[in-house]
């Protein structure tokens, strides 16, 4: 039996398993949020509950965005406010950075903690979770997780 896998390997191993249930073929991107080392809920982009999605329909493309897909992080905030669930101090587990509007609602949902792997161009992102002390860590499945340049430090 191999190594067990820091916790921050296991969950976002477990958002990259969430990544697979995207619907729009744009960005394959998952989210889970974490509470205790507990999964509160998960998330992944695509359309909104009973509308079609991307791979049925097409992206719906405005400025280079497709806005028929909401973002996984979003997806994972609306399930925790849909069936009641605290998620404030929790940590998300994001397989990109999040954008600026998702970071907004991040810091609004009361996460303390953003671990992501891939890069997502929007530095007001970074500035707006550092300025209000949300942890921005980048994922290294090596182990090696720092925080990011300008953002608060979290616990690992």
């Amino acid at each position: 039996m191999g190594q067990r896998p820091s916790w921050d390997e296991y969950f976002m191993g477990i958002a990259h398993q969430v990544a697979k249930r995207s619907t729009c073929p744009r960005a394959a991107v998952g989210a889970v949020v974490v509470k205790d080392r507990r999964i509160l809920t998960t998330g992944y982009n695509g359309a909104p509950m009973g509308l079609p999605h991307c791979t049925e329909v097409g992206c719906l493309i405005i400025d280079n965005h497709c806005m028929r897909a909401l973002h996984a992080e979003q997806n994972a905030i609306i399930q925790a406010a849909l069936h009641g669930v605290s998620i404030n101090g929790g940590t998300i587990y994001v397989t990109h950075q999040p954008c600026l509007t998702c970071a907004k609602m991040i810091i609004n949902a009361g996460i303390k903690r953003v671990v992501y792997e891939g890069d997502y161009p929007d530095p007001q992102a970074r500035i707006f979770l550092s300025e209000a002390g949300v942890a921005l860590v980048r994922f290294s499945p090596a182990g090696e997780h720092e925080p990011t340049e300008g953002t608060a430090c979290g616990e690992a």
